[in-house]
């Protein structure tokens, strides 16, 4: 086929589907606005509703593996086109792929009627065709740096099977523990990927010059995170506190190092980077959590988990997607004006989901009710912006 034929064929693809980034993002951020106000509602004002699994599975899942899936498979199928050459998932093919992912959400939602084991076996659907699409094209250019994303979407599977086993079978402890591993797990992608793009990005933008990555830092940083993922799979509560003490306090000390040689002071005058930057700071501060949480300073973990997810989750993944969809849209990486709102308004959510109840415990409701108030705005401006740029083609006229 010559290159105008390929050129004509790309081009009659509607625009949401040339690249995975397009229907995922734009699925996974109106979906987490959506999912966190009706949360945020049941849990100030709360009211009968039973869905499947029970409403705390229902909002971890959903979080994880509704939302934080969607934008880490979205992002790795357009950047796996990148690392490799090979083109990326479109089309029918990507159409299937965020159908399931579409699926998934619709039958845990509305599928109480249908036997259990097939509301799980279509949201395992994504994850599974998912892993799939990302070993092919690294497979194919033998890119073996890169194939640790495969395992890793694999594992997030396997997790969301456990975390379906133990909603099928009344198994709380099960299904929760499979969904901390899963926190984990999607922190453990955040530390690799902020390892490549932060301090890449910060050195492209600023006058900080990138220092060349310590093998045993990185090794350490990474290696102590996914002892981490071990440890809430298997249970926090479950491990001796001595140990899950040590494990949090070298991940801790670890992932800090490693952050603090990325070039922080020179963001301060540039969202697009600071809002990494402080996004990313939730990780360790969420392992100190932990730490706390091990000695006995802390009575819930849910404080320690929200650093992870509302902070570096919800911060990294805004940022994130707002750059690259201005990047892949062919746009400049200028934000809108409003996303500096946006990126602040997230980070406050995770201040207020994580330090109202752990300093003052009678304010949690409120806490919880602040968050996804400024969690929903937050992503709001977000889809406000960025929603007719995945909707419609690039702006420089080119395919994806």
């Amino acid at each position: 086929m010559s290159n105008v034929e390929n050129m004509n064929a790309a081009m009659a693809i509607p625009p949401l589907l040339r690249l995975a980034f397009r229907p995922l993002f734009l699925g996974g951020t109106l979906f987490s606005a959506v999912a966190i106000a009706w949360w945020a509602y049941f849990w100030v004002s709360p009211f009968d509703w039973q869905p499947y699994g029970g409403p705390v599975w229902w909002h971890g899942h959903e979080m994880l593996f509704g939302f934080g899936s969607a934008i880490v498979v979205g992002f790795l199928l357009t950047a796996v086109q990148n690392w490799t050459g090979v083109p990326g998932l479109k089309g029918a093919k990507l159409g299937v792929l965020a159908g399931a992912w579409l699926l998934g959400r619709l039958l845990i939602a509305f599928g109480g009627a249908l036997p259990g084991w097939l509301v799980a076996v279509g949201d395992l659907s994504f994850l599974l065709l998912a892993s799939v699409a990302m070993t092919y094209p690294v497979l194919k250019a033998k890119q073996w740096r890169n194939l640790i994303f495969a395992p890793i979407l694999l594992v997030l599977t396997l997790l969301n099977g456990f975390s379906h086993w133990g909603a099928l079978n009344d198994n709380a402890s099960l299904g929760l523990q499979a969904l901390h591993g899963a926190i984990m797990l999607i922190s453990l992608v955040i530390a690799i990927l902020g390892g490549r793009v932060i301090p890449f990005f910060t050195s492209n933008a600023s006058t900080y010059e990138r220092k060349a990555g310590i093998g045993w830092l990185d090794g350490l940083s990474i290696g102590s995170i996914i002892a981490l993922v071990i440890a809430g799979f298997i249970g926090f509560a479950n491990l001796p506190a001595p140990l899950l003490a040590v494990v949090s306090l070298v991940a801790a000390v670890s992932n800090s190092v490693r952050f603090l040689r990325w070039g922080i002071t020179h963001t301060l005058k540039t969202p697009l980077l600071w809002s990494l930057h402080l996004s990313f700071i939730f990780i360790p501060i969420g392992m100190i959590a932990l730490f706390l949480y091990s000695i006995g300073v802390l009575s819930n973990i849910s404080i320690a988990l929200h650093c992870f997810t509302v902070g570096a989750m919800g911060g990294m993944i805004l940022g994130m997607i707002s750059r690259v969809t201005l990047g892949h849209t062919g746009r400049k990486l200028q934000p809108p004006k409003l996303m500096t709102l946006a990126y602040v308004c997230v980070l406050l959510a995770a201040v207020a989901r994580v330090l109202l109840p752990a300093v003052f415990p009678a304010l949690t409701n409120v806490g919880i009710g602040l968050a996804g108030i400024l969690w929903v705005t937050a992503y709001g401006v977000y889809l406000f912006y960025y929603a007719p740029m995945l909707l419609t083609t690039r702006a420089d006229g080119r395919p994806g």
